[in-house]
């Protein structure tokens, strides 16, 4: 066991590049199980999460080699085994086996997933989308039972525009029979990714990234090489991070528009915000103006972003307002900043911050966000150590986060417990 050290006190000057989307990496992995033959992913971010998939993949029988950013997955070999405990219990994101194995093999049982735990995540519309395509699914002693002869494409609207339900239901969709229509489907970027990297394979999606996703089924699907596009919420951790220390940083390897939500905002505070083709440069001021923020399906503010933009928030003038209308209660990192001095408190769905100085603590990321705004928070503290426990929830999604922040000039160091 670690924990993460942080002296701040330092604003932040320099570059730092951003590796490959989460967010997408834990979905492509099993969307490469769908082809026959070798599947080549560049620019993976090297987690937690990553290592995960790769021993679940091994043990469905893939041959998977991963060396730095790059990851081949042979799934020539693979077979629909049951999977009721073991890796799967360890990340939120192994539903997407659910999609991956049902679309191959029509049978897949899989166990309810782990992850990050600050709220109840139903994969209700996700099981909804399977059952509409044709397949049963059964409950068996907390592992999810999917069956089917044959899935066939259909209309399914989902009742909330879940990012997960709609991947899932893409995976299995690709080799359905017939025509699949998804409406009121998530608009993110990485589903983007997601429908590119199967229509490379030989699917044919279109309206990824817009509200209604049209399937037309393929018997098979070949391999093929991708690169996963920069990850938008890392990319933001460090503008946010750039922008508490009243730094200078560069953040380099970016798709600027996936980040407008958070620009606008940190522009409304009074930060300087500089975007060129493939990178922001983030320029900190001595003062900043109290803001309301919005947490939103995309395009708007990320619920991701919704905790580390609260450590922010506590070095503006006055009381913000911060609301998350896509996760209810969102909000276990503030009881830990408040422990470090904050003035925060939580009404509903929002969070009232009152600017003020922070002081040096011992607290607990008590999830992989959390983990990245106590990491902000003691960033802006002049004056003692900020001690972190619970960093392997940072490790889920943040690759290298101590070398770059070291690079960075910040005084960060992990320590054994």
């Amino acid at each position: 066991m670690e924990k993460l050290m942080v002296t701040g006190g330092r604003p932040l000057q320099g570059t730092v590049t951003i590796s490959g989307a989460k967010n997408s990496a834990i979905a492509l992995i099993p969307a490469a199980l769908l082809a026959d033959s070798e599947v080549i992913l560049d620019n993976l971010p090297l987690l937690s999460d990553v290592a995960v998939y790769a021993e679940i993949l091994e043990g469905l029988g893939a041959r998977v080699s991963w060396e730095g950013s790059q990851m081949r997955i042979d799934p020539s070999n693979v077979k629909s085994i049951p999977m009721p405990n073991g890796p799967v219990k360890k990340l939120r994101a192994s539903y997407y086996m659910m999609g991956a194995l049902l679309g191959k093999f029509g049978e897949a049982l899989i166990g309810l997933p782990g992850g990050c735990n600050f709220e109840p995540r139903p994969i209700d519309q996700h099981i909804k989308g399977f059952e509409a395509l044709g397949a049963t699914a059964v409950n068996e002693h907390g592992a999810i039972h999917l069956h089917s002869e044959e899935l066939r494409g259909t209309k399914i609207y989902l009742d909330v525009a879940s990012v997960g339900a709609t991947i899932n239901i893409m995976l299995a969709a690709a080799k359905a029979k017939g025509s699949t229509i998804i409406e009121n489907a998530a608009k993110e970027p990485e589903i983007i990714d997601v429908a590119t990297l199967l229509n490379s394979m030989g699917a044919s999606i279109k309206g990824a990234g817009t509200e209604t996703i049209r399937i037309e089924g393929v018997q098979t699907l070949h391999g093929c090489r991708h690169s996963i596009i920069p990850d938008r919420i890392q990319a933001g951790t460090y503008m946010i991070a750039a922008a508490a220390t009243r730094g200078n940083v560069l953040i380099d390897s970016v798709i600027p528009k996936h980040l407008e939500a958070l620009t606008a905002k940190l522009q409304e505070m009074g930060v300087t915000v500089e975007e060129m083709d493939e990178s922001i440069r983030i320029i900190g001021g001595p003062d900043y103006q109290h803001i309301d923020v919005k947490a939103l399906v995309y395009p708007g503010f990320p619920t991701d972003l919704q905790s580390p933009m609260t450590s922010l928030l506590t070095q503006a003038n006055g009381a913000s307002v911060l609301s998350d209308f896509v996760y209810s209660n969102r909000f276990k990192h503030v009881p830990e900043l408040v422990r470090m001095g904050a003035k925060i408190r939580v009404e509903g769905r929002s969070a009232v911050i009152e600017g003020g100085t922070l002081n040096a603590a011992k607290v607990q990321a008590a999830d992989l966000r959390a983990g990245a705004a106590l990491v902000i928070a003691g960033l802006t503290v002049e004056g003692g150590v900020t001690e972190i426990e619970g960093v392997e929830y940072i490790d889920r999604g943040y690759d290298n986060l101590v070398t770059n922040l070291r690079n960075l000039g910040a005084n960060v160091w992990r320590q054994t417990i």
